[in-house]
């Protein structure tokens, strides 16, 4: 089994997780893993600037993961009212399939947890990527049928297809011992 560490980004983890994150979705060297959008969406998936203001913002954090000090994967998390929305779950791409994610999304799930009371955890996914739906459902999220438009960005992205949504999945949890 992999040695990975996980820790709590800071500041000056800025461009490496942009680079990893753009990586794991957008462009040529996300369809080196599973988890790509490229066919769905052109453009980056995040910029410095984001990636800073999500480290910078109250009850919101990203958890890097690495494996010898080398930065592996990320996940953000953004409590607000008992609940935590999981999102930019990243995993380099040529690293895919050896279990980093799912000891990823363990470890977040963890922190969140450690960190705020929460009863349930959220995340938005393209509800035609079946096989990330599958993924996260292995792991005891539901979907809610709950669907949104998918955000536009054009600054980042932009849609390749028309009728893009993201479906709302959560996790119960019940109150954790943060309090």
């Amino acid at each position: 089994m992999l040695e990975l560490t996980f820790t709590k980004a800071e500041p000056a983890d800025a461009e490496s997780l942009v680079r990893l994150i753009n990586s794991a979705y957008r462009g040529e060297s996300s369809r080196q893993g599973w988890t790509t959008e490229a066919d769905l969406l052109d453009g980056r998936r995040t910029d410095v600037e984001d990636v800073l203001n999500l480290i910078a913002a109250a009850d919101s954090l990203i958890l890097l993961c690495r494996q010898g000090g080398e930065l592996r994967g990320s996940v953000h998390l953004q409590y607000q009212d008992r609940q935590v929305q999981i999102g930019m779950l990243a995993v380099d791409p040529a690293l895919q399939g050896q279990g980093i994610g799912k000891r990823l999304l363990a470890a977040a799930e963890a922190q969140a947890r450690q960190s705020w009371t929460v009863e349930r955890l959220l995340m938005a996914v393209i509800p035609c990527r079946e096989e990330l739906i599958a993924f996260y459902e292995r792991r005891g999220y539901r979907r809610t049928g709950i669907k949104k438009d998918f955000p536009a960005n054009p600054a980042l992205w932009l849609p390749k297809v028309t009728g893009l949504s993201l479906e709302l999945l959560e996790k119960p949890l019940g109150v954790s011992a943060a309090e």
